[in-house]
């Protein structure tokens, strides 16, 4: 039986790449994204030889058992294409692609995946990553090292654990079968997608319920914008659902979409001047498969990573306290460079400090009581005392302290007696 639905596929080159590396195909019952690996030519080729060898298997199908079967054939078959291609043509020698399949077969999905390309499920208002990378980052991720939230920054997160290759000619892909139901809508990309639009963002596009070519264009948009370091390659497909079904005619895009006898580019001669440097991540493989031996080495590495991270961390949390200290200390210090005259309970006092306090900590302290009562001073001093007088030193502070004595004594009556003149030592005549 045919798929019911509609579907759209659509690839960009990305805004750092020179050439897009990616394939997709949307037929009548199959869609694929495929993102190939191995320098400026080899996962052009790649990922087209992956496309085209899968392309045959965009047929009805009697059971899921048979499209399990055709599509872990045609990856072998794949894979086969791949090694003879590479001793045909030395220069393509490490080439590779990921592969994100789905056949439809009635009301089921038979997905088949190797690599760190993804399928996701929108359906009842969530949105679900169907698919495993399989990759370093993930590895760890797996094994609770990172989060997945650092997975998405990780310097190694473009490390393959898996993919169709010139290195081997039996791959294992990821296959099982998944129930569809009417509005489902399927999302294969490439991790140009995925690495720079989130799951929240994906999920956003996915409510607003346009027809799958609108969508694909919204989610390649929000990608560009993001910066899109990698190429873009989009496939939407929608069960059922509100939009009608388009014409039987498969679309191929990205480098699958090219005359299948692909000639190599020439390696072009990086130009540039010092004020537009040479991006060198254009031209650089997207992905990178290990050798087996590679990868303990990778694992020392992270653990030195995220020890050095972690001291990092302590260093500079070190760092922030001492300037904190410093800092806290110096404000303290040049606190005690003030003064001011206030009340205790009942009395005068010259303070050390500044009026204010911080929490539980005291920024003055009582430096010398002056016995002035409170109750001797006239109304307006002794509110201006208890909302304290700010002194510019301790001799400006005394003063002040005179002035308010005086005060309290025309209050209390008590004039203070005057200072005798000093008079003359009385001597005898000497006549």
């Amino acid at each position: 039986m045919v798929f019911e639905g509609s579907s759209a596929a659509i690839s960009h080159t990305g805004k750092v790449r020179s050439n897009n590396q990616d394939s997709g195909y949307s037929g009548a019952n199959l869609f694929v994204v495929a993102d190939g690996m191995g320098g400026h030519a080899g996962g052009d080729v790649a990922s087209s030889i992956a496309i085209h060898r899968l392309e045959p298997l965009d047929q009805p199908y009697t059971s899921v058992e048979d499209a399990q079967a055709s599509l872990q054939a045609a990856a072998t078959t794949a894979a086969g294409d791949l090694i003879r291609a590479a001793k045909d043509r030395p220069e393509l020698a490490g080439l590779g692609t990921t592969l994100s399949a789905i056949i439809m077969v009635d009301d089921y999905a038979v997905i088949g995946h190797i690599g760190d390309s993804r399928i996701y499920l929108y359906r009842d208002d969530a949105v679900t990553q169907i698919t495993a990378d399989h990759t370093f980052v993930q590895r760890l991720v797996d094994s609770g090292r990172i989060t997945p939230e650092e997975a998405r920054y990780h310097p190694r997160r473009s490390v393959l654990m898996r993919v169709l290759s010139d290195m081997d000619a039996d791959p294992e892909l990821d296959m099982f079968v998944m129930h569809t139901q009417p509005g489902d809508r399927w999302l294969l990309c490439s991790d140009g997608l995925s690495g720079v639009v989130d799951e929240a963002h994906i999920l956003k596009a996915m409510r607003m319920g346009m027809a799958p070519g609108r969508t694909a264009d919204n989610l390649l948009k929000q990608a560009l914008d993001g910066g899109a370091p990698d190429n873009v390659t989009i496939v939407l497909v929608e069960v059922g659902g509100q939009h009608a079904m388009h014409s039987g005619t498969a679309t191929i895009v990205g480098s699958a979409s090219n005359p299948a006898n692909i000639t190599v580019p020439p390696v072009r001669a990086p130009r540039g001047n010092w004020l537009h440097p040479v991006r060198q991540a254009a031209n650089e493989p997207s992905h990178f498969e290990p050798a087996p031996e590679y990868l303990e080495e990778l694992i020392e590495e992270d653990r030195r990573r995220a020890k050095r991270r972690r001291l990092g961390w302590i260093a500079g949390m070190l760092v922030v306290v001492a300037m904190l200290a410093f800092a806290a200390f110096a404000a303290y210090s040049w606190t005690q460079t003030r003064y001011f005259v206030g009340a205790d309970e009942d009395s005068v006092v010259i303070y050390q400090g500044v009026q204010q306090n911080i929490g539980p900590i005291t920024l003055s302290t009582p430096l010398r009581d002056t016995d002035i009562l409170l109750a001797n001073l006239p109304p307006y001093q002794r509110d201006s005392v208890e909302r304290t007088i700010t002194a510019r030193s301790f001799s400006d502070a005394e003063a002040i302290v005179t002035r308010l004595q005086a005060g309290a004594d025309r209050v209390t009556g008590e004039t203070p007696l005057p200072t005798p003149a000093p008079t003359a030592t009385p001597t005898e005549d000497p006549g």
